[in-house]
């Protein structure tokens, strides 16, 4: 099995604690995004997890915490989100300098090829059109590329949650002609720095511009940390065009601090501030507590290293 760490939140800049406790104790429970009600425990015993996948825009508090994950024998990877973006749309992310210093510490500790950027998702204001975000795009290509070998990305998809949150910033649309054209010259600038782009559930970029399909939940890297070969199936639950192959992601919607206006994964304010209070590091949820209407199931684990499914 593949733990992605998450999809839904920023696990290592906000949940390190909690996650490290999780892994000591050897499972996890995660709630059912559509039915909230049912609740899987998840092992997190490293005999069959095969890999942690974790995604983040600010890994530095999980840094102190990686000793600890390595001796309990689990190996992971980083996908770590830097964009040029200002305040307007990243409102709470520690200052850009910051988060290249520890991009690097976090490369030179672990390997460039476990650090996978990501430059997603693509926007355009009226304040930062197609030249301003190329130009950062140029600035952050030149600093990272001895620490990364991939850059990952995508157009941004105007999901009901990303809408409403957007609302008031003046976004600026593009032809299919003005982005190719902006394609090729972001391509050109990875090619420079020798950094692979891929693209993310993005049949655009993909048929379009010749942008290769990522599988940002990567079998063959997983095998390489491994040492062996794996057999894993692509996950079905995820939207057209994603490569990724099967994880289990144990993280919540509503939960992360960030406060990116053009985030999928947070209704309000106010509901990520109810969830942060309803946060326990020693709880087996990441937020609130069980009550006697849920409902909780054991869920099948394989390990894709023996296939051999075990139950806990």
């Amino acid at each position: 099995m593949i733990v992605s760490a998450s999809r839904r939140t920023d696990i290592p800049a906000f949940y390190g604690e909690w996650l490290l406790h999780r892994l000591q104790e050897g499972y996890v429970l995660v709630r059912n995004p559509f039915n909230s009600r049912q609740v899987a425990r998840v092992s997190l015993d490293p005999q069959v997890v095969d890999c942690l996948v974790f995604w983040t825009k600010n890994p530095a508090p999980l840094l102190p915490l990686l000793d600890a994950i390595d001796r309990l024998g689990h190996r992971y990877y980083f996908h770590y989100t830097v964009t040029g973006y200002d305040r307007s749309l990243e409102r709470s992310l520690p200052a850009k300098s910051e988060r290249l210093a520890v991009f690097r510490r976090l490369a030179d500790r672990i390997g460039p090829e476990r650090v996978l950027w990501r430059f997603d998702p693509i926007l355009f204001t009226r304040e930062q059109g197609p030249a301003a975000v190329l130009r950062e795009y140029a600035k952050l290509a030149r600093a990272l590329h001895p620490y990364t070998r991939q850059c990952t990305i995508s157009f941004l998809s105007l999901y009901r949650k990303c809408s409403r949150n957007l609302q008031g910033v003046d976004l600026l649309s593009l032809d299919d002609s003005e982005k190719i054209a902006f394609v090729d010259q972001l391509a050109a600038l990875a090619g420079q720095n020798n950094i692979s782009l891929k693209s993310c559930c993005d049949t655009f970029l993909h048929e379009r511009c010749g942008i290769e399909t990522a599988q940002c939940i990567d079998g063959r890297l997983v095998a390489e940390l491994l040492g062996q070969p794996v057999r894993i199936a692509k996950d079905k639950g995820q939207r057209p065009g994603c490569g990724c192959v099967s994880s289990v992601d144990i993280g919540a919607y509503d939960t992360c601090a960030h406060g990116c206006r053009y985030c999928y994964a947070i209704s309000s304010d106010r509901a990520v501030t109810a969830n942060l209070r309803g946060h326990d590091t020693r709880s087996p949820l990441l937020t609130g507590v069980l009550t006697d209407r849920d409902v909780v199931t054991e869920k099948t684990i394989v390990s894709f290293r023996s296939q051999q499914a075990l139950l806990f």
